[in-house]
């Protein structure tokens, strides 16, 4: 029988208007994995902030290692022996991996305690290296992808050799070969005695990984199962509350005349002669591996890159984008695939965050004055339909969880009234229920002439919900699918010539 290491009782976390815990527990195992999952909003990730130190709780206790504990911030959690990997990433970008995992405990050396370069370098190569990890301790941080970023989070989470670690949708950026290789330092840390905290909406990963599943369903515990007698079926009734039915739903609408054609557009160490046409009331799924030049090949048709060669034709004339605020005139929108630092401006509250995009829409022609009493109507209007937990529109965006942060950026492209629709990653870091909402929506959209393109690295979401699948690999465009014909085979067979 495993040792307990960690016994939450109790815990009730308030924040104005909104019960974000509510008498919830939590027991960790010494060399087991813990499963935490419910929908967005569901308090998993409150939850850990409250045994970190980041949130003090309203009421309950929490005793770690026997003894009684309130932690009063993350570096003493951290001294103590927990460390959490955290679902956003906010690493110092001009610094480099060395000084980003040993921020704050650098060695020093010396009487007047100077930084030990040497040391620092050395120790961070043996920490690499005893992770498998072929990287440079001396790269900067802005010049790693962000799938590369999250291994070094993991990295650091466990440099502090913790006797629990915390893992926010870890995996949400990496590959399926850097998931794999994630898996074998999670067996090699079980191994040693190390408890982990595992949240996660993908039940292929839970099912691999974990020994134990807790489940929460708006602020409360609902229950917990040992993994191997469970199912997806169970743990999905555990979450929402209701049965979700098909995950996919079916189209809503046949494809109609072309709304968007690409001719040979290509960007240099990007992509090249990427031709393909979008019609109206289309999905359009576009495939391949991380480094396949698919965000590039959005990224450059919504103005944030500039073509080098290429033509981009709209309703049958030709267009030239140049910036972003030229695509949104053409009735575009772009869903980045990072919030955090593409999308969200973290420092504003919801309200900000969704009427950003549309202004001009509000002023008014005379006195050039935002009408506010309509951008608050309209930005409500949209949060509503697309569920939003919040207790009010001034609350700020950084105090949402990862889905509804998604759902307000949803929110804020609605408002513009785009006829073309970019969707990069969409569901990343999203539960299931958020994901079936979602895709109601895309199809909702489809069903109104609307044209979607979505990029998603999770196959069986492109093959549900794409009328057609484009391929790409390397920045070269291997073929499409017919949305009949698109299977996982046929799609890596492309994304891997």
């Amino acid at each position: 029988m495993s040792q307990v290491i960690l016994e939450m009782r109790g815990i009730t976390k308030t924040f104005p208007g909104v019960k974000a815990l509510d008498n919830v527990q939590l027991t960790l195992k010494k060399g087991r994995v813990m499963a935490l999952m419910g929908e967005n909003g569901a308090g998993k990730s409150t939850l850990m902030k409250v045994l970190f130190g980041t949130y003090h709780r309203d009421a309950g206790t929490i005793r770690y290692q026997g003894e009684l504990v309130d932690f009063s911030g993350a570096k003493e959690s951290l001294e103590s022996g927990i460390s959490m990997i955290h679902q956003e990433l906010s690493p110092v970008l001009h610094r480099n991996i060395a000084e980003n995992i040993w921020l704050g405990r650098e060695p020093l050396k010396g009487p007047l305690r100077l930084i030990d370069h040497t040391k620092m370098y050395a120790d961070t190569e043996a920490l690499l290296k005893r992770l498998d990890l072929d990287l440079d301790p001396r790269t900067l941080m802005s010049d790693l992808t962000v799938a590369t970023m999250q291994m070094v989070e993991i990295a650091k989470a466990i440099s502090f050799d913790s006797k629990i670690i915390i893992m926010d949708e870890p995996t949400s950026a990496l590959t399926d070969k850097e998931v794999a290789h994630l898996f074998e330092i999670i067996e090699m840390l079980k191994s040693q005695g190390v408890a982990m905290v595992y949240i996660s909406h993908k039940m292929d990963e839970i099912f691999k990984i974990c020994d134990d599943i807790t489940v929460f369903r708006d602020g409360c515990y609902i229950g917990e199962r040992e993994a191997k007698d469970t199912n997806n079926e169970e743990l999905v009734q555990m979450m929402v509350g209701r049965d979700l039915g098909d995950v996919f739903p079916p189209p809503t609408a046949k494809p109609g005349k072309i709304r968007l054609e690409v001719k040979n557009l290509a960007v240099e160490g990007a992509f090249e002669d990427i031709s393909f046409k979008l019609h109206e009331g289309e999905i359009l799924g576009i495939a391949g591996l991380v480094g396949a030049g698919r965000t590039e090949l959005i990224e450059t048709l919504f103005g944030v890159r500039d073509k080098d060669v290429g033509e981009i034709w709209i309703n049958g004339e030709e267009v030239e984008i140049r910036t972003p605020q030229d695509a949104i005139s053409h009735k575009m929108a772009f869903l980045t695939e990072d919030r955090r630092h593409s999308g969200l401006y973290l420092m504003l509250d919801i309200f900000a965050n969704t009427s950003i995009a549309h202004l001009d829409a509000y002023k008014s022609r005379v006195t050039n004055v935002l009408d506010v009493r309509k951008m608050r109507s309209d930005s409500e209007d949209h949060c509503k339909k697309l569920k939003v937990k919040t207790p009010h529109m001034s609350e700020a965006i950084d105090n949402l969880s990862g889905g509804n942060q998604q759902k307000v950026l949803l929110a804020r492209w609605m408002l513009t009234k785009p006829d073309i629709l970019f969707l990069d990653e969409p569901t990343r870091g999203i539960d299931v229920g958020a994901k079936s909402e979602i895709y109601k929506l895309m199809r909702l959209l489809t069903g109104m002439g609307k044209s979607l393109v979505m990029i998603s690295s999770e196959l069986p979401e492109v093959i549900g919900m794409s009328d057609r699948v484009l391929v790409m690999h390397e920045g070269k465009l291997k073929g499409h699918l017919e949305g009949s014909d698109a299977t996982q085979e046929k799609i890596m067979s492309m994304a891997l010539a």
